[in-house]
């Protein structure tokens, strides 16, 4: 089945970020990173930020939440997994939650966020459940950059830390970037924005997928997290936002109108 493209995606068309909603489904449980600047939360109900939620839920209540927003809010039209820990770090509760829709809601689009490290092993099971639109969070293409950003990479049951687990993790993200393109999927890149470590790398990152062909990148300023090892780094100004997005546009097309949504987000952005 090759995945239909429809015309309706709040995040990766910003004509219809008003009139139509999204709905994420915290079924990602667990992760496969541990990254510096990040801290996965559940019952955290005031703060709006990537890896929040209010629980955890299986596939079958993910359906049943699904079916309840379907009813009060119509203009939904896109399903995805956004966390609150990777969507394939137990990739059985991802494609078993995709299963669910579309069995029962097929006219809804699909839609994934990933860090890649385990995706492309189930790029072709995405393919076949008619899953439309994939993220990969990508925040470097150099390992001594992103050993400073990702701490731990596990994968296999293996634990690889500093350089080596970097590497690993960019591999992987390139594997699996060149077999969601090779498939025909939507491809979006997240990178987190990290004053003094990869602000400038983010340009080269941009280059880069921009030459592979990849749909659109969205460039996301650091949230400094109490409890992490980046909680007290200054994140970019608006300004320096506006003008790296406006350089990396010249390689790739950028997202404008992100809100940075929990793993539980509902409605339009």
């Amino acid at each position: 089945m090759i995945p239909k493209m429809r015309p309706h995606h709040p995040c990766f068309f910003a004509k219809d970020k008003a009139a139509f909603g999204r709905i994420h489904l915290p079924v990602a449980s667990s992760c496969n990173i541990s990254c510096a600047y990040c801290r996965r939360d559940h019952d955290c109900a005031h703060e709006n930020r990537p890896g929040v939620t209010s629980c955890v839920i299986s596939p079958e209540a993910a359906l049943d939440r699904l079916a309840g927003a379907l009813e009060d809010q119509p203009h939904i039209c896109v399903a995805g997994i956004a966390g609150p820990g990777d969507a394939f770090s137990r990739p059985e509760l991802t494609l078993k939650t995709f299963e669910l829709i579309q069995k029962h809601f097929p006219d809804l689009s699909l839609c994934v966020s990933t860090n890649g490290l385990n995706l492309a092993a189930h790029a072709a099971a995405l393919h076949d459940l008619g899953v439309n639109f994939v993220t990969i969070t990508i925040n470097a293409i150099d390992a001594r950059i992103g050993a400073r950003l990702v701490k731990a990479v596990t994968l296999n049951g293996k634990t690889v830390h500093g350089e080596a687990g970097a590497r690993l993790l960019i591999q992987r993200q390139m594997d699996a970037v060149e077999a969601l393109l090779t498939l025909g999927f939507t491809v979006k890149i997240n990178t987190v924005v990290i004053p003094g470590i990869n602000d400038d790398h983010s340009l080269f990152i941009a280059k880069r997928f921009g030459a592979m062909g990849v749909n659109l990148m969205n460039l996301i300023p650091l949230i400094p997290v109490p409890g992490t090892e980046m909680e007290d780094v200054t994140p970019p100004t608006r300004r320096q936002m506006v003008n790296l997005r406006k350089a990396a546009g010249n390689y790739i097309p950028q997202m404008h109108h992100c809100k940075r949504c929990r793993s539980d987000a509902l409605g339009c952005l």
